[in-house]
Formats: structure tokens, C-alpha cells, sequence
């Protein structure tokens, strides 16, 4: 494996402090723009699954108050 033999003779600090500071400040911008990116569209879905589950709780409601004879029918016949 090429990189244990790159951090083998460093100290434990320099494998585990300093290389991921280093790579969080060059990619910080990069993963922080990922993270934001999946948060967003995570509250987009969950906003159009809400809007959604409403309009059909609307629909439900309103459709099944205003034709409550043919509803009584076909409730008899399930």
C-alpha cells in the first residue's frame, strides 16, 4: 500500500492533525457546497412530500363531503 509507506516515518500527529486540516482547507468550500447542496434538496423533497400528502388530504376531504350519496353507495359495495 503506497500510503502507509508515505506516512510511515512521520509522527502520528502529522497522519491524523495536520494532512486533514490541509485537506479540509483546500476542499472545506467544495464539501461545505455538497453538505448545503443535500440539505437543500432534502428540504425541497420534504416540502413537496407535505404539499403533496395536503392536496390529497384536500381532495379526500372535499370530495368525499360533497357527493355523500354516491360515496354511501359505493361504500356498501366494498
Amino acid at each position: 500500500m503506497a500510503g502507509k509507506g508515505i506516512f510511515a516515518g512521520l509522527p502520528w500527529w502529522v497522519t491524523w492533525v495536520v494532512v486533514p486540516v490541509i485537506l479540509i482547507v483546500v476542499f472545506g468550500g467544495l464539501i461545505a457546497s455538497a453538505v448545503g447542496f443535500l440539505i437543500g434538496l432534502l428540504f425541497k423533497v420534504l416540502i413537496a412530500a407535505a404539499l403533496i400528502a395536503g392536496v390529497i388530504y384536500l381532495v379526500r376531504r372535499f370530495s368525499g363531503s360533497s357527493s355523500s350519496s354516491s360515496s354511501s353507495s359505493s361504500k356498501s359495495e366494498w
